[in-house]
């Protein structure tokens, strides 16, 4: 018999709470987000009865033709994908948080659709922590001067820093690239700036979620490890 979406849960849960035991961290501190790319509504709605409640999406298309199916349910919707500033209106009638704020024109286009409807929404700064040219985010010797040129944006609320780790055979290798934004975080934090505390990290996927957790992060995304490889064309997501 296939092992359900429920156990894969259970399974991941698990792993979250023996990383939290290793590092000395409360388990408390770390959420399971369901990084719901490709994945069919009625897979997600099998998680949600499990008990999730915080699923990502990276593709405006798929929360708006997920929604039908989803927008009455107990959860959370976060987009942890590039945003372009043409699909900024379509995205924020989903989300209640931005994890991929990577740019000023960005941050500028989402506070004046934002200023329109008197609405704000939490985000999270995308840093390219390893420095692959085929990943997004600013970076990290970047990040504080962005912080402080959006800081006055009132529509949008820093919550936190969101990396993708290098992603490597060698677990060693791959822990620098989540090391550094904590560091990050801890250099924010020494700024006292107004209005950004107590920043979260969200970092960590099927791949590398122990070592996310034991560098300090708060919220893993995981998709692979619950829903299986979902092929689009030759790639295999590996969240």
């Amino acid at each position: 018999m296939p092992v359900s979406i429920r156990e894969h849960i259970q399974t991941v849960h698990q792993r979250i709470t023996n990383a939290c035991q290793q590092s000395g961290r409360s388990v408390r501190d770390v959420r399971l987000l369901l990084a719901t790319k490709t994945v069919a509504a009625d897979q997600i709605r099998q998680a949600i009865a499990a008990g999730e409640t915080l699923i990502g999406e990276n593709k405006v298309q798929e929360l708006r033709d997920k929604d039908p199916e989803l927008t009455r349910l107990p959860i959370e919707r976060h987009f942890i994908g590039h945003l372009q500033t043409n699909k900024i209106k379509e995205v924020l009638k989903y989300v209640s948080c931005i994890q991929s704020l990577d740019r000023l024109e960005l941050a500028q286009r989402l506070d004046q659709q934002l200023q329109k409807s008197g609405k704000s929404v939490e985000v999270y700064i995308q840093v390219n922590t390893s420095y692959e040219a085929s990943k997004y985010g600013l970076p990290p010797e970047k990040v504080l001067s962005f912080i402080q040129s959006i800081r006055t944006l009132d529509t949008l609320r820093i919550k936190g820093l969101m990396t993708i780790g290098l992603l490597d055979v060698d677990k060693e290798k791959m822990r620098p690239s989540l090391r550094i934004l904590s560091q990050i975080k801890d250099q924010i934090h020494d700024q006292a700036i107004e209005g950004v505390e107590n920043l979260k990290l969200s970092m960590g996927m099927s791949q590398d979620l122990e070592l996310a957790i034991a560098e300090g992060s708060n919220l893993v995304r995981v998709g692979t490890s619950i829903f299986g490889n979902r092929f689009s064309g030759r790639e295999i997501w590996k969240e």
